[in-house]
């Protein structure tokens, strides 16, 4: 049985020390190995960003796409070959910016992989602008003046788009966090993890003993029931969106894959994909 260290390659990640997306790696890792992965069962696709280099970090399949647009592709590796467990991951500029009408579209389909999004509030790699998720009156170099704009709500978009499994974690609560992406893996279906991930070196707002006196666990909320989608809305209202743990799972609502006709059948991947010439031939006819 493979362990965290299996997980680990010889790339040393060159984010800035005390980047919250090296927890997010590990946490990733240690939940791979918990639920019994193997690296060759695991791929790992990823946008671009300062986070999207995280697919090159860890040992097993790993494709580094084009900005906002892991999930597309995160997709089509599922569906190709069922018996990968697919994670994808990005940050709140990839997947809440150019890669939004994905995020939607991947949740409402409930695609059976898990999308883990580093959300440190700014677009790091580019050196620090605005990002969806600014808030408003956050002074960045795209807006010296401040934000105009309300920062985009992510929680509150995942559960009215029809997400079967939301859940949020903090980068320093690696324990709480590893728990959330092995519970994400797990789930038969769509699993939409949004980690607050600080980014130390352009965001001097949301740190990491800002969220440290602003989070809420949703554990310690007497009587919580994360079966229960309206609750879960009208708490990550209350709460703007600052809570950790399992907002909300559907265990019963099927995944997109159960739905397709004859995906039951022999995975794609496994089937024999050569061609005869003749069959080459017959094939290319119509272009001639």
């Amino acid at each position: 049985m493979a362990t965290f260290k299996d997980f680990r390659n010889s790339v040393k990640p060159n984010w800035c020390p005390g980047c919250g997306d090296f927890s997010v790696q590990a946490a990733i890792q240690r939940a791979a190995a918990n639920v019994g992965i193997e690296p060759h069962e695991l791929a790992v696709v990823a946008g671009i960003g300062c986070s999207g280099r995280i697919a090159g970090y860890i040992n097993s399949y790993g494709f580094h796409g084009i900005h906002g647009r892991a999930l597309p592709i995160a997709q089509g590796v599922k569906m190709a070959n069922r018996n990968l467990n697919v994670i994808a991951s990005g940050g709140d500029g990839d997947g809440f910016a150019i890669g939004m009408a994905h995020t939607v579209h991947a949740i409402r389909r409930n695609i059976d992989i898990t999308y883990v999004v580093m959300d440190n509030q700014i677009y790091g790699l580019t050196k620090g602008q605005t990002s969806p998720r600014s808030a408003q009156g956050f002074v960045t170099k795209s807006t010296p003046g401040g934000a105009i704009e309300p920062s985009l709500k992510p929680l509150e978009v995942a559960l009215s788009s029809g997400a079967t499994f939301v859940a949020q974690g903090f980068s320093t609560d690696i324990k709480e966090l590893t728990a959330l992406i092995e519970a994400g893996i797990q789930h038969k279906g769509f699993s939409f993890i949004n980690v607050f991930s600080p980014c130390v070196t352009y965001n001097k707002i949301n740190t990491y003993e800002w969220f440290k006196e602003h989070l809420t666990k949703l554990s310690d909320i007497e009587g919580y029931d994360s079966s229960n989608r309206e609750l879960a809305m009208h708490t990550v209202m209350d709460k703007e969106g600052l809570v950790t743990g399992i907002i909300y799972q559907d265990t019963e609502t099927k995944s997109y894959q159960e739905k397709v006709p004859g995906y039951s059948e022999q995975p794609l991947a496994d089937l024999d994909m050569n061609l005869t010439e003749d069959q080459f031939n017959e094939l290319v006819k119509e272009f001639l």
